[in-house]
């Protein structure tokens, strides 16, 4: 019984390894070109952004802040090194943050090293042309994008998570398959699981929304238009915070992505962000 069994097994493997490949259409074009105008936009305002920062990298709550005051973070640099404090703790980050060597190989006392800022050398005004013109570009590739979500049903039908995939016990035993690196696969694979859903809905319904609106919040002609914004943040200088804080995530969030897509098959992974095309993994 036993030998039989497994013969039908291994008939059943060969024979699904004969089969041609089930070709789907997993993202439409609306998606794939969202995508890659954010792989544009975001890498420029994240990279201008640590220019801006590196201005007065110090952050604080409430609506004033300057040197002076108790900053809840800030990078900067002592005699000894570069260092990154966070309320009373504080990290000695010499050769990374604070104080770093430029191209050239002269030691540099600034938050960020040029090789993550734009411009590479520090010129706060060009990082604000850069900043501002591509934050329009994002601004508007989110609210275009977020109307034909709604108009296609694709944040109801592909991303908002159903009341069992919510259930702890499912998503533990998510959570579980990602570490151990199983992935799904056949039909299953059609879909996005609910780690997936709740990753791209914090993405698309707060970080990307906040990041927006801090934005707007620490404009003085927004303040003159809609001053109901520094009430919403507690101040420009919570504003900030909240920009920078939610500017982190949404950088934790690709390195993570890049990491799935790179651990689950990065061809057929980028060739369905690209043709949107993509071959269901075999059971």
């Amino acid at each position: 019984m036993t030998d039989t069994g497994s013969h039908i097994e291994q008939g059943a493997a060969a024979r699904a390894r004969q089969e041609p490949p089930t070709i789907v259409l997993r993202h439409r074009w609306p998606t794939r070109l969202w995508h890659w105008v954010n792989v544009v936009t975001l890498l420029v305002m994240l990279m201008s952004g640590l220019t801006i920062f590196n201005a007065h990298p110090r952050l604080y709550w409430g609506a004033y802040g300057a040197n002076p005051d108790q900053a809840w973070l800030q990078i900067g640099a002592t005699d000894d090194g570069g260092y990154l404090r966070i309320g009373s703790l504080s990290v000695e980050t010499t050769g990374v943050l604070g104080r770093w060597t430029n191209a050239a190989g002269g030691e540099v006392t600034r938050a960020f090293p040029y090789w993550a800022t734009i411009p590479s050398s520090y010129n706060l005004a060009v990082a604000r042309h850069w900043h501002l013109f591509f934050a329009w570009i994002f601004a508007g590739g989110l609210l275009l994008y977020g109307l034909w979500s709604l108009a296609a049903r694709h944040l109801t039908r592909d991303l908002l998570p159903t009341r069992a995939e919510l259930a702890p016990a499912h998503i533990l035993r998510d959570i579980g398959q990602h570490a151990r690196l199983r992935f799904p696969k056949g039909e299953a694979a059609r879909r996005y699981n609910v780690l997936q859903k709740l990753a791209y809905c914090g993405v698309l319904l707060v970080l990307l929304p906040a990041i927006v609106l801090t934005g707007l919040t620490m404009s003085p002609a927004m303040n003159a238009t809609w001053p109901w914004l520094l009430d919403l943040f507690g101040g420009r200088q919570s504003a900030r915070s909240i920009h920078f804080i939610a500017a982190a995530f949404v950088v934790a969030f690709i390195l993570v992505h890049v990491a799935m897509v790179v651990l689950a098959g990065p061809i057929n992974e980028v060739r369905s962000m690209i043709t949107g095309r993509y071959r269901l993994p075999k059971e």
